[in-house]
């Protein structure tokens, strides 16, 4: 991200049966879409909350093995912000950094659940495993 303000928003749909419909990460200074090449959002449509929010970094990393660090990166950058997302709309909010991640708004309608997240930019990265160590524990 070229710019010194990161701070994002996520844009969460999910059908009335609480399964992801779609999901939109982006910028809020310039609506520029932040990662979406990683595959996650592809990855978890149709999944259920559940499901989702109990997906592990590491175990996305090794699903969809994004080359390089900006993509590992970006594909952090998704994980946490849907994962966030979920868990305070579910009532898990505990869980979350609420000073970090806010929820802007929910709507419902007759065929859809909208919920808009702002982020406010991470302060580290977690450690990433580089793709040979990955490689490495995956045949062990």
């Amino acid at each position: 991200m070229p710019c010194k303000d990161t701070t994002s928003q996520v844009t969460i749909q999910l059908d009335h049966d609480d399964r992801l419909t779609d999901f939109d990460f982006s910028k809020i200074t310039c609506s520029k879409e932040i990662g979406g090449a990683t595959g996650y959002k592809d990855f978890c449509t149709g999944k259920e909350i559940a499901e989702i929010v109990a997906i592990e970094f590491q175990d996305a990393l090794n699903t969809l093995n994004p080359q390089g660090t900006e993509d590992q990166f970006f594909l952090f950058l998704e994980w946490d912000a849907l994962r966030s997302g979920l868990m305070q709309y579910s009532g898990h909010g505990e869980a979350v950094d609420l000073d970090r991640y806010q929820v802007a708004s929910i709507e419902y309608d007759e065929g859809q659940v909208k919920i808009i997240q702002h982020i406010k930019p991470p302060k580290e990265m977690p450690k990433i495993k580089s793709c040979t160590t990955r490689a490495r524990n995956a045949s062990n």
